[in-house]
């Protein structure tokens, strides 16, 4: 059952002029052969927790468990809940789209208790799961469950782990044209999806309420978030796509990027190492700490998946498990903006001080962040 959303999502992909090539399928689900249970990786030292009989597994996007982004985040809050609960953890780790539905059926065959998908394109293959598979508890990361139509389904066995990260990129979209030389500032996604371009629409209107704020014209490449329509690199994989997409907004003048691509984000922080003289803004995770373009990273939109899964499975182990969707956002800690790090120094304390009190005001409920991709 492939819902529309998804279908429009991979027709507006073809009609780019760049699109990304996948890696080839692999014969049998990767990393089913990988498994790994706490009683393995303990090997009978003292544990952080009392063994549990409980199962948790994890399948990931094509990105894979070292991405430096969304499922690197998710393996992490696997890993942690494993130490501090004494669960039971089995991890699929997909190599392409067509490994989603094998991996997930493989988590089913091995009876895990939590079966938890890493990003929007695993909808079809974790809610087919869950309406075949009633006694057993699901979850996905980055979005909600729908018909066939595109209308909204709630499942009593399956949750949504999703994230407002909207409001963390309207920081970074206002931090970025308070520190852009040229007066452009760029952002592209992966692919066309409401888990991506709704960290765009944040941006561009970030962008918008500094350029209310003092009278300025900083200009945003790649998105125009009335249209929905910008800039993309055909996928989450080809670091050579988002390397070229960053030159050339680099070409047009744009000193600042941010990528919202996965991996595909690190090819455009080899073109702005490349160029000298261009800053990234991470996504997912602190880009700083977690790429070795650190020293180029002005902040990062952290997405707390980890905290997420972690949350999802311990209800699970506590018989808590609902259907109600963990919700990240300012508020809750879910999303953050991360500290400036390297260029602590070089950023205004003026500009600190605005963007701490649109922090204050987006939290308390005081200034909405509007997005047509809000979870």
């Amino acid at each position: 059952m492939k819902k529309s959303i998804y279908a429009t999502a991979l027709a507006a992909t073809a009609a780019l002029t760049l699109a990304a090539c996948g890696d080839a399928p692999e014969d049998e689900p990767a990393g089913t052969d990988d498994t790994a249970t706490s009683e393995e990786t303990d090997g009978g030292d003292d544990a952080a927790a009392e063994e549990v009989d409980y199962q948790a597994c994890l399948v990931s996007d094509a990105g894979g468990w070292d991405d430096q982004s969304f499922n690197q985040s998710a393996y992490e809050g696997l890993t942690q809940a494993e130490e501090e609960l004494g669960i039971q953890t089995s991890e699929a780790e997909s190599q392409s789209d067509s490994d989603f539905g094998p991996n997930v059926d493989a988590m089913v065959q091995q009876g895990c208790d939590l079966t938890i998908g890493v990003g929007f394109l695993l909808e079809d293959p974790i809610q087919d799961a869950a309406e075949s598979n009633p006694d057993l508890s699901f979850a996905l990361v980055d979005s909600t469950f729908a018909d066939a139509d595109g209308n909204p389904v709630e499942l009593d066995n399956a949750k949504p782990i999703i994230f407002n990260t909207a409001e963390a990129s309207y920081l970074a979209g206002y931090v970025a044209a308070g520190m852009s030389e040229t007066g452009t500032v760029a952002t592209f996604g992966g692919l066309p999806i409401p888990s991506v371009s709704i960290f765009m629409d944040g941006f561009v209107d970030g962008v918008a309420k500094y350029n209310e704020d003092n009278d300025a014209d900083v200009q945003v490449l790649g998105w125009d978030k009335e249209a929905q329509d910008g800039a993309f690199s055909g996928g989450f994989e080809d670091q050579g796509q988002g390397q070229q997409l960053t030159e050339q907004f680099i070409a047009q003048g744009a000193d600042i990027v941010m990528p919202v691509a996965g991996p595909v984000g690190l090819g455009a922080a080899a073109a702005a190492e490349e160029a000298g003289d261009v800053w990234i803004i991470g996504v997912d995770s602190d880009w700083y700490e977690s790429t070795e373009y650190g020293d180029l990273v002005l902040t990062s939109v952290v997405k707390e998946i980890g905290a997420g899964v972690q949350d999802t499975i311990e209800q699970g182990v506590n018989g808590e498990f609902t259907s109600e969707p963990y919700v990240g956002d300012l508020e809750n800690g879910g999303v953050s903006l991360a500290p400036f790090h390297d260029f602590e120094d070089q950023v205004p304390q003026e500009l600190k001080d605005a963007v701490t009190e649109l922090e204050e005001q987006i939290a308390s409920g005081e200034l909405e962040v509007e997005t047509p991709n809000a979870p």
